[in-house]
Order: structure tokens, then sequence, then C-alpha cells
């Protein structure tokens, strides 16, 4: 069998020390090849690892498959690991990660995936698995349980079919109600609406109560959140 290049791994149980991590690691002109991260970040008191990295061989020693070496953290309640996942994917594109988790949860797991992650480990898995997936991720491969895959396409294609109908009310919407609706996904509230499109206040209120019945929802909030389904971004507001 041809031997396994080193691979750098940072295992994350703290947002926190995960980026101080990445950023120590930029610093030192090294970067993490493969981030481990806790499916449980932020759901409670938890701290299974801390970034940690692979020393690299000797000239005269084989390349060896990566390891990882945890260390306790103390207790706390941490930030939620999938904003950690786009954060890290963000900062570092190159960056492969690799989800471990207590149980299988397809929502979590298609909230990862889209995150940017291209594993989901049990943490029950032997070494053997874990880094079965490592190598995996870092060909670009996917990896999840054959036992999540029913539920995470399940949640897939829900996700595709709640985006096609929110697609589709969007498109009811006439030009300037769209203007409107990017404004109202950016947070401005009427007047900053009618200044930016000059149109009066009383207007702006008109194409808001004509979004909202065209969306069918009640409220801005809902709008909202409909918009983002349907993968509509907010104006482009002056810094």
């Amino acid at each position: 069998m041809a031997a396994e290049p080193d691979v750098e791994v940072a295992a994350a149980g703290s947002a926190g020390a995960a980026e101080r991590a990445l950023e120590r690691a930029a610093a030192e002109s090294r970067a993490f090849q493969v981030m481990l991260v806790d499916a449980d970040l932020g759901a409670g008191p938890s701290a299974p690892h801390v970034p940690a990295q692979r020393r690299p061989p000797s000239a005269s020693a084989p390349p060896a498959a990566p390891t990882i070496t945890p260390a306790p953290v103390p207790a706390a309640r941490q930030p939620d690991g999938i904003a950690l996942i786009s954060r890290a994917r963000a900062a570092h594109p190159e960056l492969r990660v690799i989800v471990l988790a207590t149980a299988d949860d397809p929502h979590r797991a298609v909230r990862a995936l889209q995150a940017g992650a291209g594993g989901w480990v049990a943490k029950e898995s032997s070494l053997g698995r874990l880094m079965a997936v490592v190598r995996g991720v870092m060909r670009d491969e996917t990896h999840l349980p054959p036992s999540l895959l029913t539920g995470v396409i399940r949640e897939l294609t829900a996700a595709r079919r709640d985006r096609t109908e929110s697609e589709r009310l969007v498109e009811s919407l006439t030009p300037r109600e769209k203007q409107v609706l990017r404004c109202m996904v950016a947070g401005l509230g009427r007047q900053a609406v009618a200044d930016r499109l000059f149109l009066s206040p009383h207007t702006v209120r008109t194409h808001m109560q004509n979004v909202l019945g065209k969306l069918g929802v009640h409220s801005t909030l809902a709008a909202v959140a409909l918009a983002r389904r349907a993968g509509v971004g907010p104006v482009d507001l002056p810094q």
C-alpha cells in the first residue's frame, strides 16, 4: 500500500480556540487541511477537543497517516458549530471540515453540508473509520453514514420544494415591489426605503402591504425569511 501523506488536522471543541488556532497557523505560514467540529457545539456544556496539529515527520521517517491529539478545555456554552464551519470556510476556502456527532440528525447534517462540511462521523466510530473519512474529504468527497442518507435526501428535497414555492411567490411581485422587498431584507424601515427609492412613506407602506399580501405572509419578518429562502439578497447599503 502506498504511503499516506501527512495531513494537518485541527479538532475544534471551542469556536474561539479553533479560530485562534487558524490565526496562529496563518501567522506561521502553515495551514490546517482538515478541521473536526463537534456537532453538539453550542447545544450545551461540551468540551471534547481543542485545536491540535500533526508534527511533520523527519526526513528519514516514512510519511504516516494523520493523527489527532485532543486536550480537555473547561466546559462552557459554546457558539454554534455550524456558524463556526461557515466562518472557517469563508476565511480558509481550502479547509475541509468533518462533523463529529453523537447521534444522526438529518436537519443538522444538511445545515452542516450547506455551511461547507464534507463529512459527518459518529463520535464512537473507530479511528480507522475517521481516518478514512479524513482521506476522503481530502479528495473532495462527501462522506455521510448510510443511516443518515435517507433523512438528508428527504431534508434536501423538502428544502428544494420550499425554495421553489418561495421563488414562485417572489416572481409574482412587480419590479418596484422586488426593490422594496430587497430593502426589507436589508433591514430598512419605511422612511429609509422611501428615502432610498425616492418615494413617499405612504407609497412605500402600500408597496409593503402588497408584498406581504402576494407572499401570503403577515409580517415583515416572515416576508424576509421567505425572500431569503428564494435567494433574494439585500440592497447594497452605503458604507
